[in-house]
């Protein structure tokens, strides 16, 4: 089984991933979420993705702001 810590590598590859595949940037990323109610700042995003330890419902979240639709694991 994968150590934590690769869980947490793959949750940011795949966030970062989708934001280079639309171009968004972390600032965009927070004004995105601010439009759906939720108030993250550009340093927090950073951050939390960065450090890849954040819960399912913060990426769904991220995703939702970007607007995606579909998502490949592999």
């Amino acid at each position: 089984m994968p150590e934590r810590t690769d869980w947490e590598a793959k949750a940011r590859g795949l966030l970062r991933s989708e934001m280079t595949k639309r171009n968004i940037t972390y600032s965009q990323l927070a004004e995105s979420m601010e439009s759906i109610g939720v108030h993250e700042d550009e340093r927090n995003l950073r951050n939390k993705v960065s450090r890849g330890k954040f819960t399912a419902a913060f990426m769904l979240q991220c995703l939702a702001a970007m607007e995606c639709s579909a998502l490949r694991l592999d």
